[in-house]
């Protein structure tokens, strides 16, 4: 964590499961100058404030929205490193209100490169959504157009201003997730699965902050780090979950995929595999940086990073093992 030593960062939608976690872990584990918590929820702000320990006095609380450029120049002075963590995420409500998902994912996200840009920011880090690969519904979309806009307003910065991708599946224990949502159902004895044979890939929030910081740490510009995690079955992962429930199978909602994806088979064509991870190249004649990669391995043609093609699964006893330890 040496490369945060002095640092100031800011994450937007810092209230979140992931800014939480985040702030945590910069706050025991790093030597940072400053952190600062950008959001636009001050209840859930004063919350946070009161439940995190902050000894050093390192954390600040910013309100604002990533719609407004104007605050965002503000909060990005002096500013090191930007987590861009901020987006609205319920696939039915995005469906139902798609000019919002808009405004948010991908306008907020042009203003933040926008301010990072002005500000002199030195690194910005999406973070993004399996549902981005391939996408089916309107979030998905939306955080694809994002992580386009991030890749490629690197050709504008000349490296004075760098940005990347972290994109990742879903999240066991965040707020919202289906594991609340099964957690809700249990309660009467029956819970809804939409598909018998669906899969999705699973991270830990802690999981999710190591990525994000490797992340940093490695960015050169325009790169996308996805990691190597367990697949499991939904089917399994509801009867672990609520064992002794009736399942109900509802039929796939609109928008909805069988199956999500991480590295599509366009993508592997440049991109490289590491111990935990995988790196997504730009195509653009602006990328610069391969000897920082060599010691990667090229993936097999026609290669595609799935959740139910995955070697990885989780089985009913390590998934309880590892809610055991959240």
């Amino acid at each position: 964590m040496d490369f945060l030593k002095g640092k100031s960062i800011l994450v937007t939608g810092g209230t979140g499961s992931f800014g939480r976690k985040f702030v945590q872990t910069l706050l025991t584990t790093t030597e940072a100058k400053r952190i600062i918590v950008f959001s636009r929820d001050e209840f859930k702000q004063s919350q946070m404030m009161s439940s995190i320990d902050d000894p050093g006095g390192k954390l600040r609380f910013f309100i604002g929205d990533v719609r407004d450029l104007d605050r965002l120049r503000m909060a990005f002075r002096e500013v090191d490193f930007v987590v861009h963590a901020a987006a609205l995420k319920q696939v039915p409500a995005l469906e139902y209100n798609p000019f919002e998902a808009v405004k948010t994912n991908i306008i907020g996200t042009q203003n933040v490169i926008t301010a990072a840009i002005e500000q002199g920011v030195e690194k910005v880090l999406l973070i993004s959504t399996d549902k981005a690969a391939n996408p089916a519904n309107l979030y998905g979309a939306t955080k694809l157009c994002a992580e386009r806009l991030m890749i490629s307003s690197n050709a504008y910065t000349t490296g004075r201003t760098r940005f990347a991708v972290v994109r990742y599946g879903n999240v066991i224990g965040s707020r919202g997730s289906i594991a609340e949502i099964i957690a809700q159902q249990k309660e009467t004895g029956v819970v809804t699965l939409t598909h018998e044979d669906m899969t999705r890939f699973w991270i830990t929030l802690d999981q999710g902050v190591q990525l994000v910081l490797l992340a940093l740490e490695k960015m050169q510009s325009g790169e996308i780090f996805t990691p190597k995690v367990p697949s499991m079955k939904m089917k399994d992962f509801f009867a672990t979950m609520a064992p002794g429930c009736a399942i109900k199978v509802i039929g796939i909602r609109p928008g909805e995929k069988l199956h999500e994806v991480l590295v599509t088979t366009e993508e592997a064509r440049h991109a490289k595999e590491y111990a935990g991870y995988y790196v997504i190249f730009p195509e653009h004649r602006w990328w610069s940086y391969q000897e920082k990669y060599n010691d990667g391995d090229d993936l097999p043609p026609n290669f595609q990073y799935a959740s139910n093609t995955n070697t990885e699964w989780f089985d009913e006893k390590s998934l309880k093992d590892l809610l055991l330890q959240l």
